[in-house]
């Protein structure tokens, strides 16, 4: 087959013609410093600042609020950083609670942190993958100075009770960070309903450049600054503002108000489901929540086939799998693996993203060629 169809929107989505159009009208422009206060400089800042405007209207946060990043890593890596050295002068071990299927973006920056004295608590999910907020609230300690759980995984879309833990952190004065890395431009995203107190986003998560991303900090929260200089970004992250980037995530934020919740992709999703349980019937699984999950997400196992080994055999398709295969080594996926699922359903996965340019005669003709796949991995 030489159509290439792309399923893995989740891994990164391709610009948006908007963004691709500001980016060629940016690049077209004399712009000078943000920071100088001349000519050349105020185009520059007030570009900028409408940028802050439109990512921070997607959230529902004051533009004050939000702080520029090169990603989602970043922006993980600075509440969690941030959090744990605002609070080193007056403890010795500041603990921070998050769940057992994190990102390393947030799993990563919280090892390093624990050479440092920070102390972790990973509380587990059950086979959706969902946090249960009871095992929040036992996790908290004295010495609780945050808690971070993701608003929708990567891999299995299970979207978490965010709210509901929100609630019990603010009720224990504890700092409440979620990973929505994922969520934002999918589906509705509100801070002050959600109860949040920091918030990551990442820019090529929702159809702006890889590199981009913002972190919103509720106004009040203390937080040690993540790059220290000439004092940009609040006085939070210096460096010369990225004026290009920051503009495409401005775009891509704009337009993404009218994607979220899109009826669409979801019903190509279940469409997508269905048309797999029509062929392979209780061979496929469904990995994650049946109906608290993204609705462009759909991770499924098939029974006694390598994920990896079926997509090797359609190269025309980019999805992902929930294992991967090294050296004749066998690596599960962690979040499949803390859901407890088994080896061989972990071995079996393949994780589906849709997007905005996904339509059901290629969704039919993925169906079709995985059938025949599939067949000829059970006649040998």
């Amino acid at each position: 087959m030489s159509q290439r169809i792309y399923l893995d929107y989740n891994a990164t989505t391709p610009l948006s013609e908007f963004v691709k159009a500001e980016l060629v009208r940016l690049l077209e422009l004399d712009l000078g410093n943000p920071s100088s206060r001349h000519w050349a400089g105020t185009p520059a800042a007030e570009i900028v600042e409408l940028s802050r405007i439109r990512v921070a209207s997607l959230i529902g946060c004051d533009p004050t609020e939000i702080i520029f990043t090169s990603g989602g890593t970043e922006a993980n890596n600075h509440a969690i950083k941030g959090v744990f050295f605002a609070n080193l002068r007056r403890l010795k071990q500041p603990h921070f609670i998050i769940s057992s299927i994190e990102h390393p973006a947030v799993t990563e920056p919280l090892r390093f942190l624990e050479t440092l004295g920070a102390r972790v608590t990973r509380v587990p999910v059950d086979g959706y993958g969902l946090v249960n907020p009871d095992d929040i609230r036992r996790a908290i300690e004295p010495e609780t100075v945050l808690v971070s759980v993701m608003l929708a995984n990567n891999e299995v879309g299970t979207i978490q009770p965010i709210e509901e833990i929100a609630v019990i952190a603010r009720g224990h004065e504890i700092l409440f960070h979620t990973d929505a890395a994922q969520a934002v431009g999918k589906i509705a995203v509100d801070v002050e309903s959600m109860g949040v107190d920091l918030l990551s986003i990442a820019g090529h998560k929702l159809y702006a450049p890889q590199g981009i991303g913002a972190l919103y900090v509720r106004e009040g929260v203390e937080l040690a600054p993540f790059m220290h200089g000439a004092g940009h970004e609040g006085g939070r992250r210096a460096g010369t503002e990225n004026i290009l980037e920051m503009a495409a995530l401005g775009v891509a934020c704009h337009e993404a108000a009218d994607w979220v919740d899109d009826p669409r992709i979801e019903k190509l999703r279940d469409y997508f489901w269905q048309r797999l349980q029509d062929e392979f019937g209780e061979r496929v699984r469904l990995n994650g929540h049946p109906s608290k999950r993204l609705p462009n997400t759909l991770n499924v196992s098939f029974d006694d086939i390598a994920g990896y080994d079926l997509l090797d055999q359609l190269p025309f398709l980019a999805a992902s799998t929930g294992s991967a295969c090294h050296a004749g080594k066998q690596l599960l996926s962690p979040v499949l693996s803390a859901m407890g699922l088994s080896a061989d359903r972990c071995t079996g996965a393949i994780r589906f993203s849709l997007g905005r340019e996904t339509h059901k005669d290629g969704l039919n003709q993925v169906v079709n060629c995985l059938v025949s796949e599939v067949g000829n991995f059970r006649s040998t």
